[in-house]
């Protein structure tokens, strides 16, 4: 009898404990709402994907020259479709149902617990973080160059004060619960990713090739010139971040045992891959083909003209970005909020969100005012963490949880492009 009360109170208590545990599933951001669409997870990926860097694309070229440029630009293509596929198919490894709903859960799953988390959350921090501030000053300056242009004669306003513009928009969008709730944004965003894409090509190909155009890797000496390559890496490796919240988006989805999740996700990651397709390798191929070695680092900037085709670009970039910041801040807010509500006792409600959001936009917005040039750093930086949690981190949790043969083709495949092609 003493053991039937002791089992019971152990029942009573892990069905407690389960009990919290789905409630705090069903309050935070990334598993509140599992009813997404295959469409879905196509103008999410695009967003996370397609951000303001594509128009930064032709300066890359610029320091890698034609033969370079474009074998990185396939094959970062390839790769990253590649590790994408991976990604979506372990989202559901674990046998019994268990979903593996964040980066940091797959991360766990392969290195254990602790040595999972120290892995992963750093680097998909600085990935989301870090182009939440990027898209933060992106935006601020995209504004102003709108206002600019409508209006020529009026005193101009410095960026930090467009940049807070930019910010008061995300301080209200922040709000929203969870990744679902901002479908219609993201929507948007991956429209005017498109479309501003598009812009950038096609002006470029109006305005015709530069008198003198030069193909010659852009460097004042070798030592600058070895610099600004790894920095053009950089910006390649940033423009396929996308990877930092693909399980996070496939949570977001339904899956039994006859439908997993992994049909639909990858049905849209696939859509996503070819509307990346269409913006990155036109904007990157015939801007640097147009402009040589003397575009921009935005080539928006180096058009100019029609004025009017420049503005409405940027403020269909001010539109992305605002999807863009939602998308990768979505999952920092799921961080925060799991670690205050588990680690800190913090009772979930909306209360606790609200505060936790408003501090996290404002934090971003002040780094963006202070550091406007943090865009050139994350450049810089993004072999650190960009390129890893791309191209190198799931070929190699791949290798830890599914354990192909060794020489066959997928062990073959994950060990050449984790170092052959990790840059």
């Amino acid at each position: 009898m003493g053991f039937d009360k002791e089992g019971s109170g152990e029942g009573s208590a892990s069905s407690a404990s389960a009990s919290k545990q789905k409630s705090l599933e069903e309050w935070l951001p990334i598993t509140a709402s599992r009813n997404a669409k295959w469409w879905y997870s196509a103008f999410h990926n695009l967003t996370a994907m397609v951000g303001a860097g594509v128009l930064s694309l032709p300066y890359a070229m610029a320091h890698m020259g034609w033969g370079l440029g474009i074998t990185v630009m396939i094959l970062s293509w390839v790769i990253t479709l590649y590790t994408l596929w991976q990604m979506v198919e372990m989202h559901e490894m674990v046998p019994g149902g268990k979903r593996l709903d964040r980066y940091h859960e797959l991360g766990q799953e392969a290195f254990g617990e602790k040595l999972g988390l120290w892995i992963v959350v750093p680097q998909q921090l600085l990935v989301e973080v870090g182009t939440c501030i990027v898209y933060m000053v992106t935006g601020g300056k995209s504004i102003k160059k709108v206002h600019e242009t409508f209006c020529p004669e009026c005193t101009p306003i410095k960026t930090s004060y467009w940049i807070m513009v930019f910010a008061s928009v995300n301080f209200v969008l922040a709000q929203l619960p969870n990744f679902n709730s901002i479908s219609a944004i993201s929507l948007g965003a991956a429209v005017m990713s498109l479309t501003y894409s598009f812009i950038a090509w096609g002006a470029s190909i109006k305005k015709g090739i530069t008198p003198d155009v030069s193909y010659n890797v852009k460097m004042k000496s070798t030592s600058d010139g070895v610099l600004n390559f790894f920095s053009a890496l950089g910006d390649v490796a940033f423009a396929y971040a996308g990877h930092n919240v693909v399980l996070e988006i496939q949570a977001t989805m339904p899956s039994t045992a006859e439908k997993p999740s992994k049909v639909p996700m990858w049905k849209g990651c696939i859509w996503a891959y070819i509307g990346v397709a269409i913006c990155y390798f036109p904007v990157a191929f015939v801007g640097y083909y147009m402009f040589g070695n003397m575009v921009d680092d935005n080539i928006l900037i180096t058009l100019e003209h029609p004025a009017w085709l420049i503005a409405i670009a940027n403020l269909f970039v001010v539109i992305h970005v605002v999807g863009g910041y939602q998308v990768f801040a979505m999952p920092v807010f799921d961080m925060i909020e799991t670690y205050l509500v588990t680690r800190l006792n913090f009772s979930p409600s909306s209360t606790l969100r609200v505060i936790t959001r408003t501090l996290f936009v404002g934090i971003t917005m002040l780094i963006g005012i202070s550091i406007p040039f943090f865009g050139s750093l994350l450049g810089f930086l993004g072999g650190f963490a960009f390129a890893p949690t791309s191209y190198f981190l799931p070929c190699i949790i791949w290798l830890k949880l599914k354990k192909p043969r060794k020489y066959g083709l997928s062990w073959t495949i994950n060990w050449v492009s984790s170092f052959g092609f990790n840059y």
